[in-house]
C-alpha cells in the first residue's frame, strides 16, 4: 500500500530552509530571507469544512457557537467559523492539529479543493486595495469578519481577523485552481511594501501572540 502524499497548491520561488513532516503534508516552516514584513504565508493544509444544514442555528461546531448574522466569523479555540448565509458557514482549523469531524453529513471537508492564504503585517490592506475592490477596512465590522467577493478577481472567502496596522491578519481561501494566478497577483501588488512569502511559523507566532491578548 502506497503512502498518500497531499501537497499544496501554492509554489513560492524561494528555498525551504525548515520543513515539517505532519500527517500526509509537508509543511514548510521557513524560507530563507523571509524579511521584516508583511508576509504571504501558505496554509492550504489547514483543515477547512463547508457546513451546509436548513437549520444551521441548531449546530455547534466543536461546542462553538455559529454566528446568526451573513459576515459575521468567531475565532475561538484556534477555529474561525464564518457565517456565509442562512444555510451555510465555512469552519477553518487554524492551529493545523488533527482533530476528528463530527459525523454527520452536513460537514464536508474542503482542504484539498482550496487554497488558503494569510497575509500578515503592516500594510496589508493597502495590498488588499490593489487587487479587490472590498472594503477590508471597514470600521462598522467588527474583527474577525467575513467577506465574500472577488479577490485579484478570483471568487474568494476573505476573512479579516485584525485590522490593526502592525499585526494586521487576512486570510482567504479560493479554488485549488487559481493558487498560481493568486500568488503572482499578491506579490506583485505588495512588492512596493516588500511583501515576501514566508513559512508557517511566522502565522503560528502571530496566533501564538493573538491567544496571548485576548
Amino acid at each position: 500500500m502506497k503512502d498518500i502524499i497531499r501537497r499544496s497548491p501554492v509554489v513560492f520561488n524561494k528555498t525551504p530552509i525548515k520543513t515539517e513532516k505532519r500527517g500526509d503534508w509537508t509543511v514548510v516552516r521557513a524560507y530563507e530571507n523571509e524579511g521584516q514584513g508583511p508576509f504571504l504565508v501558505d496554509l492550504s493544509h489547514k483543515t477547512r469544512w463547508d457546513l451546509q444544514d436548513e437549520d444551521l442555528d441548531r449546530l455547534k461546531p466543536w461546542d462553538i457557537t455559529i454566528p446568526n448574522v451573513p459576515g459575521e466569523a468567531v475565532f475561538k479555540n484556534d477555529m474561525l467559523i464564518n457565517r456565509m448565509n442562512a444555510t451555510q458557514a465555512s469552519i477553518w482549523n487554524m492551529d493545523g492539529s488533527d482533530i476528528t469531524e463530527p459525523d454527520n453529513p452536513a460537514y464536508t471537508e474542503t482542504t484539498d479543493a482550496t487554497v488558503c492564504l494569510a497575509l500578515l503585517g503592516k500594510n496589508i490592506l493597502s495590498i488588499a486595495e490593489k487587487v479587490s475592490s472590498l472594503d477590508f477596512s471597514e470600521s462598522e465590522k467588527p474583527d474577525p469578519c467575513l467577506f465574500q467577493g472577488p479577490f485579484n478577481h478570483v471568487p474568494c472567502q476573505s476573512i479579516m481577523v485584525d485590522k490593526s496596522s502592525e499585526d494586521a491578519c487576512l486570510l482567504l481561501t479560493c479554488s485549488r485552481g487559481y493558487a498560481r494566478d493568486m500568488i503572482h497577483g499578491l506579490l506583485e501588488a505588495g512588492s512596493e511594501f516588500k511583501l515576501e512569502p514566508a513559512g508557517e511559523a511566522v502565522f503560528s507566532n502571530w496566533l501564538k501572540n493573538r491567544m496571548q491578548k485576548t
